[in-house]
């Protein structure tokens, strides 16, 4: 999708925030190492951007979700490890070589593909999955396991970087079952005659509020790296976040509209007697939801209502007063003395902090400082 450089929404992304908030976390887990989460575009803050921040903070490698990601990293110049958390066609080892990417393996029979598919002098690097509760991808069974150790330590093209697992519950006050997936990992991992350089089971929700009971040497931070709490501010963070991500436009019209006059698609909403609408150039096409009528938006340090159905392209909010054309609107971030949280706007719209900034379109040009 192109960026729409001539409109007024654009999205602010605080380099020295994220850079803040991984040294912020480095100091609190002590001697760990770090790979920070970069999926997703950053999970909307810019992968490239943010790998860089990290590294210059002091994070040892990175983490995406496909290949492809991991390629644009190279090709930007990231160096250090890159893992791909999700699962690639064993016909692509070729391309993990070429760009010296690490790779998440959750079966046996991958690793014998990939086996046949090595050529001399190359290597792979690997890092093999646990499932300990998660139900997503995986070693469930502890023979098919070590078997698969046993084929790294075999196998000269084979290099067990790391091995991990992935926590379901680590946000959740009540740590019942993160106990029992830290315990699972424990057994997996304590039968081990070689320890690979990373042991990591911690996400940043782990990393906040069980990091000195976890298993392992690395930590995997993601969403906290951007300044947001995984727990859409249920739980107290152990030590300050700053958010780097900002979402901001112009009003580009404003209207007295009389009453009784809907507002609109399908007349959601109608004036309840003459009222001030402003139009802002933020849509479901951006990824401004329709589920977000009703939420609030800042203009002048004062909360303004979006109402009507939010269009692909454009919303209305109600305004309390005229105010002119250009008059700018914060959508998240802070204005002068107030602010609107990521976690406010998931919270209205029953989701979580990682999906707001994750569906920010690219439609919406990023400006870095």
């Amino acid at each position: 999708m192109e960026a729409s450089y001539h409109r007024p929404t654009r999205i602010l992304i605080d380099i020295k925030a994220i850079e803040q908030n991984i040294q912020s976390c480095l100091h609190y887990i002590g001697d760990k190492k770090m790979f920070v989460v970069v999926k997703a575009d950053g999970y909307g803050h810019g992968a490239v951007e943010t790998a860089k921040a990290a590294l210059k903070a002091g994070a040892v490698g990175s983490c995406v979700a496909t290949i492809d990601e991991g390629i644009l990293l190279r090709k930007a110049g990231i160096a250090g490890p890159i893992l791909i958390l999700g699962i690639v066609d064993v016909r692509y080892v070729p391309i993990l070589i070429n760009y010296q990417l690490s790779i998440t393996v959750s079966s046996l029979s991958w690793l014998q593909q990939a086996v046949k598919l090595l050529k001399d002098r190359e290597r792979l690097f690997i890092h093999l999955k646990l499932d300990t509760g998660m139900g997503r991808i995986g070693f469930l069974n502890k023979q098919e396991f070590f078997q698969a150790v046993a084929l790294t330590n075999a196998e000269k093209g084979l290099f067990l970087e790391g091995i991990f697992t992935h926590f379901a519950t680590a946000d959740d006050s009540d740590s019942r079952y993160w106990a029992e997936q830290n315990n699972r990992f424990k057994q997996f991992v304590e039968g081990l005659e070689n320890v690979p350089p990373y042991i990591h089971s911690s996400n940043t929700a782990s990393t906040l509020w069980h990091n000195s009971a976890a298993i392992g040497n690395t930590v995997r931070f993601g969403l906290g790296a951007y300044g947001l709490n995984p727990s859409n501010i249920s739980r107290r963070l152990p030590f300050s976040l700053r958010p780097a991500l900002q979402l901001v436009s112009k009003i580009v019209q404003v209207k007295q509209v009389s009453h009784a006059n809907g507002i609109g698609y399908g007349t959601t909403y109608v004036t309840k007697k003459e009222e001030w609408i402003g139009t802002v150039p933020i849509g479901y096409g951006d990824g401004w939801t329709r589920n977000l009528q009703g939420f609030s938006v800042l203009v002048n340090d004062e909360y303004c209502p979006i109402v009507g159905r939010i269009c692909m392209d454009q919303c209305m909010i109600r305004l309390s007063s005229f105010v002119p054309v250009g008059t700018p609107v914060t959508l998240i971030g802070k204005s002068k003395q107030e602010q609107i949280l990521v976690e406010e706007v998931a919270k209205y719209a029953k989701t979580n902090s990682y999906e707001i900034p994750c569906l920010l379109s690219d439609r919406i040009p990023r400006y870095y400082f």
